[in-house]
């Protein structure tokens, strides 16, 4: 197969290759395993492509599984956000949505295989006791009085914090492994906690939830997965995942593996960070387009195959480093230049009155929606006597460098005529009002019969035909290449990450469809926002070239 031939290699395809060559697996079996307790972020999409991509690639199956075992924090609306974002981002799950939840009575029952073992004991010391009998890295731990409870007592204890008998924080269980262990999350790492909690998909069944190291392994291997992919930070987890699997009475051994987590310029993925821009209000939510969720990029304009495409040219690895911002943004831009239909705006109006052109006609200019791509078709624009063009298109005065319009010379309307600049009028503090210039009927479509060549090309909109629009200039949430680096990540934020400007677009945008991408010609690209329907609202995606860099020429 042609993708096959040109697929970039990583190490888990190698693993995968040679898993399936030596008949250690005869299939890929993959799981994407969020915790429902926030919005997926590009993160989390550079492991939704791979998950479910080798799955695809593989012709085996990947599952969507929620790591659900912390019902305060999670929610329904968490567990909904995520499936819309796997879908929006085109891939479909193996089988019905699973979730940790589904097996907590095989869970519990495993956890009272590891007590009947001598593997579990119910400690009942307080957390700062715990901590302190944890040791160090490079000082051992020491264990804790009731290690060596007996095994009858433990079940009994464990009965009773299942029963609701034990008030939450009295005591946990703990797994009996090694408090000597140069590895921290093998010094007997708590596997249950108590917790009065309403859990969305349980309800109040529970009282008792498993940690995330106990339950991870064991939905995996309940669920017959071949490959366990997560980040770095879980690489000496490892060694508590194969302990569990293989002190428990359960057939199937996964294996995990490690790749790199993403790290992005100008942004945050801590969900914990996250989590505090969104309640302390520094965006407007989740999907506040300046946020790196899926949910904030898909609204500010990103496309499903801009951000697969995003995760192909990353890579997969095991070695850290902060990706930029730049990459994220020529991925965007190199789809839209394609695939988005043009379209004018203005974003800083100063009005020009063409002073030959007959005041009472109006005529429709065709423009195509496209400059390269046909099968996209045209659009009428209504061209009249006054336009509005964008203020910084006009100087009185300017050196040979500046390409747009200055007194005296001349300049080509896009998909119009060439227009001569000839006076200005400036109000009572000198600012520029209205331009007067003269055009040439007989450049419409074509240069002039005697050779003259414009200065450049400017957009317009037609004054009377043009609708008033917001447009929401979204820029990079920070103003430092790493905030998390910073001593308080709040003050690094960037007092520019929107500016919101009054401007007025072609009618034709009146009925654009929310989300629908466009370049509005020479200013970058842009869509129409989802969430705000009481208004006109544009939101921009991109700049035609580095957003922190001044935009300036021609068309892409």
């Amino acid at each position: 197969m042609a993708e096959t031939e040109t697929r970039p290699s990583n190490f888990i395809r190698q693993i995968i290759d040679k898993d399936l060559a030596e008949g250690v697996h005869e299939s890929v079996h993959t799981r994407f395993p969020p915790e429902p307790n926030g919005y997926l972020h590009i993160g989390h999409a550079k492991s939704i492509c791979l998950n479910f991509g080798l799955a695809q690639d593989y012709q085996g199956q990947c599952n969507l599984r929620f790591d659900d075992t912390n019902p305060e924090k999670e929610n329904i609306d968490y567990v909904n956000s995520i499936k819309d974002d796997v879908h929006w981002l085109g891939f479909e799950w193996d089988g019905e949505v699973r979730y940790s939840s589904d097996y907590f009575d095989q869970l519990h029952g495993y956890a009272v295989e590891l007590i009947e073992k001598g593997l579990a004991y119910v400690d009942f010391s307080t957390q700062d006791a715990m901590r302190e009998m944890r040791g160090t890295l490079k000082e051992p731990g020491k264990p804790s009085p009731y290690r060596d409870t007996p095994v009858q007592v433990n079940l009994e204890h464990f009965a009773k914090m299942t029963a609701g008998e034990y008030q939450e924080g009295h005591c946990v269980l703990r797994a009996k492994i090694d408090m000597t262990s140069p590895f921290m999350c093998m010094r007997d790492p708590v596997i249950y906690r108590i917790k009065f909690a309403h859990h969305h998909q349980t309800g109040d069944k529970w009282c008792v939830y498993p940690m995330y190291d106990f339950t991870h392994c064991i939905s995996d291997a309940i669920e017959n997965i071949t490959h366990s992919l997560c980040t770095l930070e879980f690489q000496d987890n490892r060694r508590l995942y194969d302990w569990v699997l293989d002190n428990i009475s359960i057939p199937c051994h996964p294996r995990q593996y490690e790749f790199s987590r993403l790290n992005l310029e100008y942004t945050v993925l801590s969900k914990r960070k996250l989590i505090q821009l969104v309640e302390e209000k520094h965006v407007e939510g989740w999907d506040d387009p300046r946020m790196p969720t899926i949910a904030g990029l898909r609204r500010r304009g990103y496309t499903p195959a801009s951000i697969r495409e995003f995760c192909k040219r990353i890579g997969v690895t095991k070695m850290d480093n902060m990706v930029e911002m730049g990459m994220l943004e020529a991925c965007i831009r190199d789809d839209l230049n394609q695939n988005a239909a043009r379209a004018m705006a203005v974003l800083d109006p100063v009005k020009v009155v063409i002073e030959n052109y007959p005041a009472d006609k109006v005529e429709m200019l065709s423009a195509p929606n496209h400059p390269s791509d046909e099968s996209m078709g045209s659009r009428e624009l209504p061209f009249s006597r006054e336009i509005l063009i964008e203020r910084e298109d006009f100087r009185e005065e300017a050196n040979k460098k500046f390409k747009r319009l200055v007194l005296g010379k001349e300049v080509r309307l896009r998909n119009a005529y060439f227009i001569k600049a000839e006076r200005v009028e400036k109000d009572a503090e000198g600012n520029i009002t209205t331009i007067y210039v003269t055009y040439d009927p007989d450049t419409l479509g074509k240069d002039p019969a005697d050779g003259r060549k414009a200065k450049g090309v400017i957009h317009w909109v037609s004054a009377a035909h043009g609708v008033p629009a917001e447009i929401r200039l979204y820029d990079r949430l920070f103003r430092v290449p790493n905030p998390a680096a910073e001593e308080n990540f709040l003050d690094a934020i960037n007092p520019e990450s929107l500016t919101i400007v009054q401007g007025v677009v072609e009618p034709s945008l009146v009925n654009a469809t929310p989300g629908y991408a466009l370049q509005f010609e020479r200013l970058g690209y842009f869509c129409k926002d989802k969430k705000i329907t009481d208004r006109l609202v544009f939101d921009r995606t991109v700049g035609l070239r580095d957003t922190w860099a001044k935009i300036d020429g021609q068309d892409d």
